[in-house]
């Protein structure tokens, strides 16, 4: 840009209408006028946020007016208005009601489902994934086995079946993965929930289900049901928007289910019960949110088949691909440029996971890259 960096323009942007600004700057969206006005999408400012797989279309305009409405019970406990968001959630998944704990966002299920089975043993996961179970346990004496993820990027889930001994309490497979986004296959899968849990407690992280393209892929909540030792978590942050709203649940037979909700901390809260409840009722937005993921997954796939960089087939909402140079020279680089992207995920520090922003917050962080990178 002549005379303005790109990080002064990022700036100016958030002072008025993005959608004005970037057509100036002959970035057309693909959103109609019906869209923006429905689904409202955040004015553009900077630093654009592409490190934490958010959705940041959301919460949608229905979930704002259910949380509006429930001002007035701001002042009453959350626990007793629970009950209608629980039998919401049962029926999506198909189980009874006593299968799931309510959580303040998928993470406090995991943090506490790592302290409450892992403690006098140990937890077997790969790395890199998502770390907050096992981060939390290592915090209160339960040895973390790690095993490395295979050539390939994948949960090597004959490595941690080898590994599964008397000292093995839980087994934590995050599927589809982050940061890479891979997805195991099905048969296999459900082979080693079946196998493992014999053992142990499997908990199966599916904080990105509803992002995965292959056909009829299987939630291992069809363990839960045939009464097997398997815990699933799932969250409201991603495809539903409400990352800051703090609402997850998990699934588990009636007996795990019991002594995990005992052991909840923060508890769900009133203006969170409510966004659950619209969110569920909200297919439009859903199927807005899957599909605009897609667009700029697409978008940032594009751009690195144009720079010849390697990247990892994903089911989520972000994208994992090999920089060439250590990420973090590259998160200064674009930061510098007004862009936040993903952290270092040790070993694989050449590698960075860029979340879908909105269609126009990708279009400007593939000019950066290209810049960057190119």
């Amino acid at each position: 840009m002549t005379g303005l960096s790109r990080r002064s323009w990022l700036k100016r942007t958030a002072l008025g209408s993005s959608f004005a600004l970037l057509g100036g700057a002959g970035i057309t969206t693909s959103l109609s006028a019906e869209e923006i006005k429905k689904f409202n999408p955040r004015p553009l400012a900077g630093p654009i946020r592409l490190g934490s797989n958010e959705n940041p279309y959301g919460p949608s305009e229905s979930v704002r007016k259910a949380m509006t409405e429930g001002f007035d019970l701001g002042c009453r406990y959350p626990w007793s208005y629970n009950s209608d968001l629980v039998k919401m959630i049962a029926a999506k998944e198909g189980v009874p009601e006593d299968h799931i704990v309510m959580v303040a966002g998928s993470t406090e299920g995991l943090k506490i489902t790592g302290i409450t089975f892992g403690q006098g043993g140990e937890i077997i996961s790969c790395a890199p994934t998502f770390l907050s179970m096992m981060d939390y346990a290592a915090l209160w004496g339960t040895d973390i086995n790690w095993v490395p993820l295979t050539k390939d990027h994948d949960f090597d889930l004959d490595e941690i079946e080898k590994r599964v001994s008397y000292n093995t309490r839980l087994v934590f497979l995050c599927n589809p993965n982050n940061p890479t986004g891979k997805l195991l296959p099905a048969d296999r899968v459900r082979d080693f929930c079946e196998t493992v849990s014999k053992k142990a407690i499997v908990f199966s992280d599916e904080a990105y289900y509803d992002y995965i393209t292959e056909p009829n892929y299987p939630s291992m909540v069809e363990f839960v049901k045939q009464g097997k030792d398997v815990i699933v978590s799932k969250t409201f942050s991603k495809v539903y928007g409400l990352a800051g709203i703090r609402l997850g649940y998990l699934i588990a037979r009636p007996e795990i289910a019991a002594k995990l909700s005992e052991r909840v901390v923060a508890n769900t809260n009133i203006m969170a019960i409510e966004a659950g409840k619209a969110a569920l009722k909200d297919t439009a937005f859903y199927d807005f949110s899957v599909n605009k993921a897609k667009e700029a997954k697409k978008m940032i796939t594009n751009t690195l088949d144009e720079l010849n960089l390697p990247y990892l087939e994903s089911h989520t909402n972000f994208v994992f691909f090999h920089t060439g140079r250590d990420i973090v020279e590259l998160n200064k680089q674009m930061a510098d440029k007004g862009f936040i992207i993903g952290r270092p995920f040790p070993p694989l520090n050449d590698w960075c996971r860029i979340s879908t922003g909105t269609i126009e917050e990708v279009s400007l962080y593939n000019s950066a890259i290209k810049e960057v990178l190119g």
